[in-house]
C-alpha cells in the first residue's frame, strides 16, 4: 500500500482500475464538488471513507499545504519477469527505462511522468534509487505511477544480467564519450539505463552494458537532469516509431 494525496491523483488510481482501499478526507473537505463527486464514485467502488478532525490533515500530509483528501491505494509494481508478458507495440520494438541509484524523488517521479506519456513498456526501479512509493515521486509522476508498468527490481547488476538474459539491449546514458543519440537505433528490445544524478552510472556496471548514449550539449555544459536525458531519448524512439524510422538514417549503433 502506498499514499496518494489529492482528488486528481485519486481520480486517475481509480480510472485505472487501481484498488483505493481507504479515503481520508480533511475537515470541510466535502465542500469541494469535485472531491464530493469523487467520493460517491469512490464509495461505489467499495473503498472506505473516513473524515478527519480539524487539523489532523494538516499533522499528517506531506506537503505544507495539503490536499483536503488523500488515499491508501495497493501497490502497483510487477514482477521483472511480468515485463515481458506486457504487448509489444507496434513492429515488436520495446524501450524500457532502468533507474540505477537515482535518489531525487522528484526526478523518479519526472521519469515515470516521461515514460508514460512517450509509451514505454515499462520503468524499472533497481534497489538503491529512491522508492518510487515515496510521496513526492508519487506526487512528481502526475498519476503515471498508475499508468506505466513499474517493477522495483534488486541491484542493478542482478538486473542487467536478468534483461541480457532476456535479450534486451542495455544502452547506458552517459555526459559525454557514447554515441549520438541521433546515432543510435532503437530496434529490438532495448534499455536505457539511467544513473546518479551526480555520479552516473558506476564503473564496475560497464562491462555489462552494450554501448552508451550520449546527448551532445554545447561546450561549457556539464550535463543534463536525468529526467530531461530520459525525455530527450524516449521521445526521439517514440518518434521513430511514428515515422518507421527505428534505425537511424546510415544505420547506427
Amino acid at each position: 500500500m502506498f499514499v496518494a494525496e489529492g482528488a486528481k491523483l485519486i481520480e486517475v488510481a481509480l480510472r485505472c482500475g487501481r484498488v483505493v482501499e481507504s479515503v481520508f478526507v480533511a475537515a470541510g473537505g466535502r465542500d469541494h464538488s469535485a472531491v464530493a463527486e469523487l467520493l460517491t464514485e469512490l464509495e461505489a467502488a467499495g473503498a472506505r471513507t473516513f473524515d478527519l478532525a480539524p487539523g489532523v490533515m494538516e499533522r499528517v500530509a506531506d506537503t505544507v499545504t495539503p490536499q483536503p483528501i488523500c488515499a491508501i491505494v495497493a501497490a502497483v509494481d510487477i514482477p521483472l519477469a511480468t515485463l515481458f508478458e506486457q504487448p509489444a507495440a507496434a513492429g515488436g520494438d520495446r524501450l524500457f527505462l532502468l533507474c540505477v541509484d537515482v535518489r531525487d524523488p522528484g526526478n523518479l517521479g519526472s521519469v515515470l511522468r516521461i515514460g508514460a506519456a512517450s509509451g514505454v513498456a515499462g520503468v524499472v526501479v533497481c534497489a538503491g534509487s529512491v522508492d518510487p512509493y515515496n510521496a513526492k515521486t508519487v506526487r512528481a509522476s502526475a498519476g503515471a505511477v498508475f499508468h506505466v508498468p513499474l517493477v522495483k527490481a534488486p541491484d542493478a547488476a542482478t538486473t542487467l544480467a536478468f534483461l541480457r538474459e532476456c535479450g534486451v539491449r542495455l544502452l547506458g546514458t552517459t555526459a559525454s564519450g557514447g554515441t549520438d543519440y541521433l546515432e543510435v537505433a532503437f530496434d529490438g528490445d532495448v534499455a536505457l539505463v539511467l544513473g546518479n544524478e551526480a555520479a552516473g552510472l558506476p564503473a564496475e556496471l560497464e562491462a555489462s552494458l552494450d554501448g552508451a548514449v550520449t546527448i551532445p550539449m554545447a561546450a561549457g555544459t556539464e550535463s543534463l537532469n536525468v529526467a530531461m536525458t530520459a525525455a530527450v531519448l524516449c521521445f526521439e524512439a517514440a518518434r521513430r516509431r511514428r515515422a518507421g524510422e527505428i534505425a537511424p538514417s546510415g544505420g547506427g549503433a
